[in-house]
């Protein structure tokens, strides 16, 4: 199938992206690496000892970042649809976390152990009708929230993925009912024309 000129262009911006440029030569799995890392530096997320769940982690790249920092006595479980080449200290599950028997097989690796720290850089695959992106987007961070009032110690944090649209402030407002206080954080590494924003919520009540 020929490739249309906004898929082309696309392709070339990616190529030639810095931090995809970065991630290659660093050894990371993809960009996403540097928002992560951004956003620990400045609110120091990752301590050793830490139990931390990653949804929405293929090709690894939080993983990647995360489990070392976690060790030596931290754990790291890992969720997605897609597949993900293991990492060393990472518990990783595939499967669709939307269904029930894949978060019952998830929540069977936990083996219910508190979570210290709940990570979320899932997204849907886009579409490009907006309302139908903002849509399913909100569903998956909808679940990830629940997951976070199910599993998250009192005190723990969560740093999941958002877009800047429909059912946005909804939704804050609902981290704001589990969590002390939520910050907004937009790391270099996401570009710029991204309806893309995370949401950090500290301090689970």
């Amino acid at each position: 199938m020929k490739r249309s000129k906004t898929s082309k262009g696309w392709m070339q911006e990616h190529l030639n992206d810095p931090w995809v440029l970065k991630a290659k030569a660093e050894g990371m799995r993809s960009r996403a690496v540097y928002k992560l890392l951004e956003i620990d530096k400045k609110d120091k997320l990752l301590k050793p000892g830490m139990v931390v769940v990653d949804l929405g982690s293929a090709p690894g790249s939080w993983s990647q970042v995360a489990a070392p920092r976690v060790k030596p006595s931290g754990q790291l479980f890992a969720l997605d649809i897609l597949p993900m080449d293991p990492l060393p200290d990472v518990s990783f599950l595939q499967g669709d976390f939307r269904e029930a028997s894949v978060l019952a097989e998830f929540e069977h690796l936990l083996a219910g152990r508190a979570v210290d720290l709940v990570l979320s850089d899932m997204a849907p695959n886009m579409s490009g009708n907006a309302v139908s992106d903002d849509a399913r987007m909100m569903y998956l961070a909808e679940l990830a929230l629940d997951f976070a009032q199910q599993h998250l110690r009192p005190g723990g944090n969560m740093l999941i993925k958002v877009f800047q649209g429909a059912g946005f402030m909804e939704y804050r407002t609902a981290m704001l009912k589990l969590f002390q206080s939520v910050q907004s954080r937009k790391p270099d590494a996401s570009r710029d024309r991204s309806a893309e924003l995370y949401l950090l919520g500290v301090d689970k009540k």
